[in-house]
């Protein structure tokens, strides 16, 4: 059937029986990591099987690690996952609030570039895990006649387990195009002037709130095991880089702050120091009031909602801690936003003026 959309049209050198075509369009599809459907057992279990089961999060040999996922943790897991989504879930919009927060940056971000391109750029997002799907909206893309994609990795710190992956899950979705558009990815913005005065404002806007100021900021990352930092991955030279020009753009001395990774699975050693841990220790070493931020994640999500506001103050405060404060992350603040619209007009030069 003829496609229908304004820029649908017979192309030059075809005859005029020739169905038309959507072309002429730039996509920017932004990707995050993905959520579950709900937090019951089932979609639980098929978001952990898909997310657990990419080579690129665990690494370990198939015979080895699929019987161990199978048979236990996906027997179990989905129970204690679901539990935690349910307590952050936004059940007014039935979703969990990454997925709320990741429409609400691709609105702002729609009309941001909108006003600087046009009609030309067609944005949305999708997620590397469950829905909605790279491979659906990069067919959405295509059919609307992007002749070219920008693809866009909600992730500042570049890592295999984050980046890579969603990289590889946009090439193999263009893999299922038979016109495959041209196609970009971004250059990790960890140290982007726009996304560190992104993070320096939001500190000083948190702790301009305080009346009590924090005795030190924990700068807490998603960890990955210390075996991929070994192997060349970047991540953790990343995020160095990320505290230190947020340090010297907040004008603070080193001990101000403490970069410390999160989210340890397994049994093998990951970097290091483990923020749970870190916060215990400061706690018994009479830094009874501190503040908690996430540089590595571009929306609120599990890991923040949960994990840091409540299992890591849990361990602050039978600890000793007094006073914790978690710092949102970046959302959909309008510095955010600028800032992304900076790396996708930086990325996409040479397609359009």
């Amino acid at each position: 059937m003829p496609d229908r959309q304004s820029n649908a049209t017979i192309p030059d050198y075809a005859p005029q029986d020739h169905p038309t075509v959507a072309r002429g369009k730039i996509g920017v599809l932004f990707a995050n990591l993905g959520t579950p459907d709900d937090y019951s057992y089932w979609p639980m279990r098929r978001y952990l099987n898909e997310f657990l089961s990419d080579k690129r999060v665990i690494d370990y040999p198939a015979w080895k690690w699929q019987p161990l996922l199978q048979a236990i943790i996906l027997t179990k897991r989905p129970f204690s996952s679901g539990a935690a989504y349910k307590s952050i879930w936004n059940h007014s919009k039935g979703e969990s609030p990454l997925m709320t927060i990741t429409r609400d940056q691709t609105v702002k971000l729609r009309t941001a570039l909108k006003a600087q391109y046009g009609d030309q750029v067609m944005v949305d997002f999708c997620m590397r895990y469950g829905n909605p799907s790279t491979k659906s909206k990069v067919r959405e893309m295509v059919a609307a006649g992007c002749e070219r994609i920008l693809f866009f990795p909600l992730y500042p710190q570049y890592a295999g387990a984050t980046s890579a992956t969603a990289n590889d899950q946009f090439f193999r979705a263009l893999m299922d195009e038979t016109w495959q558009p041209a196609a970009r990815t971004i250059t990790p913005y960890f140290d982007h002037p726009q996304y560190i005065d992104a993070l320096a404002e939001s500190v000083e806007r948190a702790y301009g709130k305080m009346t009590t100021k924090p005795d030190i900021l924990v700068v807490s990352y998603h960890g990955m095991p210390r075996r991929y930092l070994m192997q060349g991955d970047p991540y953790h030279c990343h995020c160095a880089k990320t505290t230190r020009l947020l340090k010297e753009r907040l004008g603070w001395a080193d001990t101000d702050l403490v970069m410390t990774f999160q989210s340890k699975f397994g049994p093998e050693e990951w970097l290091q120091p483990y923020t749970v841990e870190e916060v215990a220790r400061l706690a018994q070493a009479g830094k009874t009031n501190i503040a908690v931020i996430a540089p590595a994640f571009s929306a609120d999500c599990i890991e923040t909602l949960e994990e840091i506001n409540e299992e890591i103050k849990e361990s602050f405060e039978e600890a000793g801690g007094k006073g914790f404060t978690y710092i949102p992350c970046l959302n959909d603040e309008d510095a955010h936003i600028s800032a992304l619209s900076a790396v996708v007009q930086e990325n996409l030069q040479g397609w359009v003026k």
